[in-house]
């Protein structure tokens, strides 16, 4: 957490890579993410809140079928274009 103790940059990288790893649900990231994306007040930079969003709906389910809407390699790819963008 930053000093107004909103989670930074890199904590908001560190749940994708949790989620990647398998040691942190779909689940768990997206309600960590929708507090943040819910709350009032908060400044996001354009990066976090891209990165954010993302997470916030990270476990919706593609129906019936029990898979998700977006699949394991989709969410590798935000990861890496999360670091891509923090690269630049």
């Amino acid at each position: 957490m930053d000093a107004s103790g909103q989670p930074t940059l890199d904590e908001i990288e560190d749940c994708f890579v949790e989620v990647v790893a398998g040691r942190l649900s779909r689940d768990e990231a997206d309600r960590w993410a929708a507090r943040w994306v819910s709350e009032d007040g908060i400044v996001w930079d354009s990066l976090s809140w891209w990165a954010l969003d993302l997470l916030c709906g990270i476990d919706l389910p593609a129906g019936e079928s029990g898979c998700y809407l977006h699949d394991d390699e989709q969410v590798r790819t935000w990861l890496a274009e999360l670091r891509k963008r923090r690269a630049l």
